[in-house]
């Protein structure tokens, strides 16, 4: 979709479950007149809608359960999810994870969602449903906070508030409200988790060495490098020195010429841009050379060449740097 292999991260998934651990271990007590303990066991968690859930315990197709024998229990659903614009990141950081010596994972920063929760709790007796309620809500203050792997390759932790909304209860009887019936104590709890949606794992290279390179547009006429025909011409341009063309109205000041037969020439200060077949002449020194070749590109005048130190090293490792400057046109 959009230009992207297929992907799953499982993030919903991993939600709903750190969700429901929250509440897979309460227990309940149940005791004498005397305040003895006398029954204890677990309050099984279903991951189901309420109204469904609520369905299936009060129903008796074989006129043989009672509500007696099915609660407590609990349920919890995931209701909905909610962009928050107010936790949104800047789309273009990224997360980094090395794969190995020579190449990185890299992932855009995840989409903040809010995951809305419900709990119910079903109980026959008072205490039990306040018994359960004491386990919860002295931990939500008015959040609690769980730490999530979410993308175990990119070890990415992140904290999650889970927020406690609002505590409610209701009340329904089985064969209604008639002498002898029996009661079905609800308590409805409602959460916000702030949790993330990912987006796809990418691989790519990491970055040892970086050159910066600073250039002079030849359009603006400051600084032109060209090339003359050596073996035809003669003397040599002094630097400093103007030159004029013979054969039109421009000149400039030699900035740098190399004696050489690479026969390369700077010349700043130009008052036109020079071209092929420019004869070109010194005032000082009265060297003479034809223009054979103009450099099309951008002139180097710095390059920064920034080096990790040891070269060896890798991603997470402790190391320096080493920075070269190489300045132009004085090391043409």
């Amino acid at each position: 979709m959009l230009g992207n292999a297929q992907f799953y991260h499982r993030t919903i998934r991993k939600m709903v479950v750190v969700f429901g651990t929250l509440f897979n271990d309460l227990e309940i007590v149940r005791y004498t007149q005397a305040g003895v303990p006398k029954e204890k066991w677990k309050v099984p968690l279903t991951y189901s809608p309420k109204e469904r859930f609520l369905t299936a315990i009060t129903s008796d197709p074989n006129l043989v359960k009672s509500i007696n024998t099915v609660v407590p229990r609990m349920s919890f659903n995931l209701d909905s999810l909610e962009y928050d614009v107010n936790r949104k990141q800047v789309s273009t950081l990224r997360n980094f994870a090395q794969n190995d010596d020579t190449s990185v994972s890299t992932q855009f920063v995840p989409i903040p969602y809010n995951y809305q929760f419900s709990l119910s709790i079903y109980v026959r007796n008072t205490e039990d449903g306040t018994q359960i309620l004491e386990q919860i809500l002295p931990f939500f203050t008015p959040d609690f906070n769980v730490t999530v792997d979410f993308i175990p390759e990119m070890d990415q932790k992140y904290n999650v508030p889970i927020i406690l909304d609002s505590v409610a209860s209701t009340v329904e009887y089985e064969g209604g409200m008639t002498e002898g019936s029996t009661r079905l104590i609800l308590w409805d709890l409602t959460f916000t988790a702030k949790g993330y949606i990912w987006p796809p794992v990418k691989s790519g290279k990491y970055i040892k060495t970086a050159n910066t390179n600073t250039f002079i547009d030849l359009t603006t006429r400051n600084l032109q490098k060209v090339y003359v025909d050596y073996a035809n011409g003669n003397g040599v341009f002094a630097q400093g020195e103007t030159l004029r063309a013979n054969n039109s109205d421009l000149f400039g000041t030699v900035d740098y010429f190399s004696n050489t037969s690479a026969g390369v020439l700077v010349v700043t200060g130009a008052n036109k841009i020079i071209q092929v077949g420019d004869k070109l002449t010194g005032d000082y020194t009265g060297a003479s050379y034809n223009v054979v070749v103009t450099d099309i590109n951008s002139l180097n005048v710095v390059q920064i060449k920034t080096t990790t130190d040891p070269g060896t090293a890798s991603l997470g490792d402790e190391f320096g740097f080493i920075e070269t400057i190489k300045e132009y046109p004085n090391t043409l």
